[in-house]
């Protein structure tokens, strides 16, 4: 029982040490049935990014329109709580503080959120740190996420470029793997046999 414990906390550990690298410079990416990298499944888009095949612009039509949507509502919430604060007689400086740390924390998360999509963190300590921030200002984020929907799926260009390199670098060592290593000849010359 305590090795299984301590097999899903390395297990753990070595997973949230992959995510911060990238899952092809790390070694240790999926390998398909003939021992090549498969691509990285999106959120809400699985792998059909990679072909735009399987539903993939409908995928993109719905993840824009429901991030938009989701938006919308979140700002009418906030404006829903804004007027509650000024029904309920609050001093006109929390009413200021409240916007602006919705602001602040929409624009931190819009940033962090769109950098997300074409580079991978290199700071895992930080990113998370930053959670609760991004949390606040979810706005940010569902805003990053409809405009890049409407070019791509978002994250797609950096998957693409991590797959790409992968796949290339995978071709290079197949093809330098040629015969068996230890079967090839060196070029020393043969020592005579002592006797």
């Amino acid at each position: 029982m305590s090795q299984n414990k301590t097999q899903s906390k390395s297990r753990t550990k070595s997973e949230g040490q992959n995510e911060s690298v990238g899952p092809y410079e790390s070694g240790e990416a999926a390998e398909a049935a003939d021992g090549g990298p498969r691509p990285e499944p999106l959120r809400f888009f699985g792998t059909t990014w990679l072909a735009h095949d399987g539903g993939y612009a409908a995928r993109r039509a719905a993840v824009a329109v429901g991030s938009l949507a989701a938006a919308v509502g979140a700002c009418l919430l906030l404006r829903f709580a804004y007027q509650g604060l000024t029904i309920a007689d609050a001093s006109p400086f929390i009413g200021i503080l409240v916007i602006v740390m919705f602001s602040v924390c929409s624009a931190i998360a819009f940033r962090k959120t769109w950098e997300g999509f074409s580079k991978r963190p290199v700071d895992r300590a930080r990113e998370e740190q930053l959670r609760s921030l991004k949390g606040i200002g979810f706005i940010g984020s569902l805003v990053a996420y409809f405009l890049r929907s409407l070019t791509e799926a978002p994250g797609e260009r950096l998957r693409r470029t991590e797959y790409a390199t992968a796949v290339a670098r995978y071709e290079r060592r197949r093809t330098t793997r040629t015969g068996n290593p230890a079967a090839r000849k060196t070029s020393r010359p043969k020592r005579p046999k002592r006797k």
